[in-house]
């Protein structure tokens, strides 16, 4: 202890220039320590995790506890040089607190910006849709907190009263207010938006007739893409008033960009109902953009007043796809009755010549009627099985989520299966039973 006390004895007999120089390279030694340690340990440790916020957080925290020694180390090798009660130490102390004072503020709202998410995602339904570009209002209130209970503090220290300069600056306010009243709506309202979740960045949506994709959400409004590559911009306000359809939520198991493919055609009274039915869903399966899970599915839905309606049902699975599925499937279909020799009856105002395609002829057809049964007498034995067998797995998950004590992840795992089993059942259900 002796030898300490010999070295702060000559240390403090220093020049007072000699002591700036001793205390700007104790200052960055510690810099350079405390770099290092940030370098080689904390950030292998940062690697190494499976978590993805400690690598959020890395940055901004490194760089406010660099700005921390700096400021800490000028202010105690001001105090050390020139003294407790110099009057350049004492009229700079409040400095040095308000700004301690904002860089701990600033850290808190990092914090509190990438683990309030963390700690939501974990509460909630892993399939939920998020806003893109914009903070929920549970975070922009936490943080709004923690900056305003800082800015106070740090006023303070420098003798500015935060509540006397808001009340001066309350008529100001309320005269700003009332000009800006529909640009205050919509900013309220982008925080609406964040808080109800209606879709998110990328989503195919329909506001008031207008269907596109969403290109951003802004504080101000919301920019959608049409297919005409037209941009259209909806003030936040008219979007909260208004229904929006989200054509991107298809499925109901969290798969954001899958869509149903819904498509009627009609065909002639003397078509038989197997061979039209086992043509079309052949043609369904080869479709390079209808997905397998959950199958397609081609049902009778309507005795029409000229022809017998059926309608297809298929997944896409990228929405972006939909077009090009439809057209694949409508050119086949065409292409495939004319072959089979399916009529697509024209209006009864329209005279035909009655003269049936080149391709076809009436044995081809005869066996294709045949074949066509068979398949389906198969196909529909095969969809009751399925249909009776989804049943039996959704009444069995319910009664499993009646458990009190069952855990969260399985609690989800169930809660996701169930959403799938009840989309596979609700597409059949939309034709009525077979």
């Amino acid at each position: 202890m002796s030898q300490i006390d010999d070295v702060i004895d000559q240390l403090n007999g220093l020049g007072s220039w000699a002591q700036w120089g001793v205390g700007i390279i104790a200052t960055l030694l510690t810099l350079i320590i405390v770099r290092l340690l940030m370098k080689k340990v904390i950030l292998d440790i940062v690697k190494k995790t499976a978590f993805d916020w400690d690598d959020k957080l890395y940055s901004p925290v490194t760089k406010r506890v660099y700005l921390f020694i700096l400021f800490a180390g000028t202010n105690l090798t001001m105090k050390w040089v020139l003294g407790e009660g110099d009057s350049l130490v004492d009229s700079f102390n409040p400095f040095f607190m308000a700004t301690y004072i904002f860089l701990s503020t600033s850290l808190t709202s990092v914090v509190l910006r990438t683990l309030i998410p963390v700690i939501m995602d974990r509460y909630s339904d892993p399939s939920s849709v998020t806003v893109s570009g914009s903070n929920s209002l549970i975070i922009f209130i936490f943080r709004a907190a923690v900056w305003f209970g800082g800015l106070y503090l740090a006023l303070s220290e420098l003798g500015i009263e935060l509540f006397g300069v808001l009340a001066s600056l309350a008529v100001f306010s309320l005269i700003i207010g009332l000009a800006m009243q529909q640009t205050l709506g919509n900013i309220v309202n982008s925080f609406m938006l964040a808080l109800d979740q209606p879709f998110e960045v990328g989503d195919r949506i329909e506001v008031e007739g207008k269907i596109g994709s969403v290109v951003s959400v802004g504080i101000l409004s919301t920019k959608i893409l049409t297919h005409e590559e037209n941009l259209v911009v909806i003030p936040n306000n008219s979007l909260v008033n208004s229904t929006v359809i989200n054509h991107a939520r298809g499925g109901g198991d969290g798969v954001g960009r899958r869509i149903s493919l819904v498509q009627d055609i009609g065909v002639g009274y003397d078509e038989d109902i197997s061979h039209v039915k086992y043509t079309v869903l052949k043609l369904m399966r080869e479709c390079p953009y209808v997905i397998s899970k959950p199958e397609p599915r081609v049902l009778l839905i309507e005795l029409g007043d000229f022809a017998k309606v059926f309608r297809m049902y298929g997944w896409v699975e990228d929405y972006s796809d939909e077009f090009v599925a439809r057209d694949w499937l409508l050119k086949n279909v065409d292409e495939q009755f004319s072959t089979e020799g399916i009529e697509i009856p024209f209006p009864t105002s329209v005279e035909i010549s009655g003269k049936q395609s080149p391709a076809f002829n009436k044995s081809h057809k005869t066996a294709s009627i045949r074949k066509a049964r068979l398949q389906m007498v198969k196909e529909d034995k095969q969809l009751s099985k399925e249909r009776a067998a989804a049943k039996e797995e959704i009444e069995s998950i319910n009664e499993k989520l009646e458990d009190p004590d069952l855990d969260k992840k399985t609690r989800n795992l169930l809660e996701e299966d169930l959403r799938e089993l009840n989309s596979l059942l609700s597409m059949f259900e939309a034709g009525g039973d077979d």
